[in-house]
């Protein structure tokens, strides 16, 4: 494995993009077991096609906007883990599908796990701190495609009491301040809310979860009876965040604390995976895998943190004062699945930004596009080289992102074609790398090690 120095790149400083619209069917999600491994399938949980082409401007719009509430409210909850202190193996690995969903109308991605002995197909969120799922009797739900969880129908489910640790733990999970976690004399309740109006409250439990034949028994998770919000069709949510409750801390001793995924480029016809375990044997990645160290900060709350140093465009570094090795605004960044555009504190946005337009200085300009600021007209070009985008970050580490990350197609005859990044509102805020900067990537997440790590891989669930 290569570490500080090297680079996951691609040999040529301009990549090559093909403006035409992607194909491609939905199926069922799988998983297997590989050499003591769970893979999981991942796919696009999309509203729209690749980039927004097969979808309306106004959907894509409100999917954009959707991620900009996102964004507002990790920038929020940042400064709310401030106020509260985290309390303080054998390597298995289990690799999962994780796919588009494209057919459960959001831009995320998302698995399917067992859960009582029914099934549940839910989104990825390396920003959760908590699982949860929709369950039985429900108040007041979110449409889903599956059936909702029973907890009556399953012999190994129960409640978690209030006297218990992990309903303790949940208070530092969800970055409550008080003792609200165990508002009743049985069962403790729990409350996730977010900036853009969406919740899930409910009760904590555990149950059996299944991942690609692993039983994981007695996992705590949320059984919500009142969700809303942009979910789509899915049946809740995996926490993979840094927390005493999120699935990769309750499943240390199977998978040592490790974690990778893969996320396909298309948001139909293409998925990745999910791997749960530290053996890369399951990996198909075409370069070496490239570390850099998480941010070590109690005080960070469940996000995945490193530190960019530097940002080159077509091979031409930028500069900018926003950038800072030894974190602060510009420098330290959250690796987040969940937040799909790449937002940048607004001295280094600037920077990348003109960069940008100085080597597409040949191609019209378009009107903005929600969030995207920077737009292009390639009407009737089939293909356009694209200046290449390359982040740097502490220890050396370099990455490439793909070219399928770097512009967003909003009008499907390539009339309005946007730089695929946003600015934050404040120097003080923190920096996000979302997913679509993020495919076909391998991504590791090392928490025993305290690392993440980058490959270039084609991503498919093989």
């Amino acid at each position: 494995m290569a570490r500080g120095g090297a680079r996951a790149v691609a040999p040529a400083a301009l990549l090559l993009l093909l403006l035409l619209a992607a194909g491609g069917g939905v199926h069922c999600l799988r998983s297997r077991a590989e050499s003591g491994a769970t893979v999981l399938e991942l796919r696009h949980h999309a509203s729209l096609g690749s980039g927004g082409r097969s979808g309306s401007a106004e959907e894509a719009c409100g999917v954009l906007a959707s991620d900009a509430a996102r964004v507002s409210s990790l920038q929020r909850r940042i400064g709310s883990y401030g106020l509260i202190r985290s309390s303080d193996a054998a390597s298995k690995l289990a690799q999962v599908p994780v796919t588009s969903g494209a057919r459960l109308r959001t831009l995320n991605y998302v698995a399917t796990v067992g859960i009582g002995g029914g099934e549940a197909t839910v989104i990825v969120d390396t920003a959760s701190e908590l699982t949860w799922v929709q369950c039985k009797p429900c108040d007041a739900c979110h449409d889903q495609q599956e059936p909702l969880f029973d907890p009556s129908a399953s012999p190994s489910y129960a409640a978690v009491p209030c006297n218990s640790s992990s309903c303790d733990a949940l208070r530092v999970a969800t970055g409550m301040s008080g003792g609200q976690a165990c508002d009743q004399p049985a069962a403790c309740s729990y409350a996730l809310s977010y900036r853009d109006g969406s919740y899930s409250r409910g009760v904590l439990a555990h149950d059996r979860l299944s991942l690609a034949g692993e039983d994981i028994e007695g996992f705590v998770f949320g059984c919500g009876t009142s969700n809303q919000g942009p979910f789509g069709g899915t049946s809740g949510l995996m926490g993979l965040g840094r927390s005493p409750l999120s699935l990769i801390s309750q499943t240390t001793e199977q998978f040592g604390g490790v974690f990778s995924y893969c996320l396909p480029p298309k948001e139909s016809g293409s998925s990745g995976s999910l791997v749960l375990g530290d053996d890369a044997s399951a990996y198909r990645n075409s370069t070496p895998i490239v570390y850099t160290a998480m941010v070590t900060d109690p005080l960070q709350g469940p996000f995945y943190m490193v530190n960019l140093t530097g940002i080159s465009v077509g091979g031409e570094e930028v500069q900018s004062p926003g950038f800072s090795a030894g974190g602060g605004g510009g420098g330290r960044a959250i690796v987040d699945s969940g937040t799909i555009i790449t937002s940048l504190v607004p001295s280094v946005y600037a920077a990348v930004r003109g960069e940008f337009v100085r080597q597409l200085a040949e191609y019209p300009r378009a009107p903005a596009f929600s969030i995207l600021d920077t737009c292009f007209d390639l009407t009737g070009l089939r293909e356009v080289q694209v200046p290449s985008l390359r982040l740097a970050f502490d220890g050396g580490a370099e990455v490439e992102v793909d070219s399928k990350g770097v512009l967003y197609v909003v009008a499907g005859d390539a009339s309005q074609v946007c730089l695929a990044l946003a600015a934050l509102g404040s120097e003080d805020d923190t920096p996000i790398i979302g997913n679509y900067q993020q495919k076909n990537l391998r991504v590791v997440f090392d928490t025993a090690a305290s690392q993440i790590g980058f490959a270039q891989e084609t991503c498919d669930y093989i």
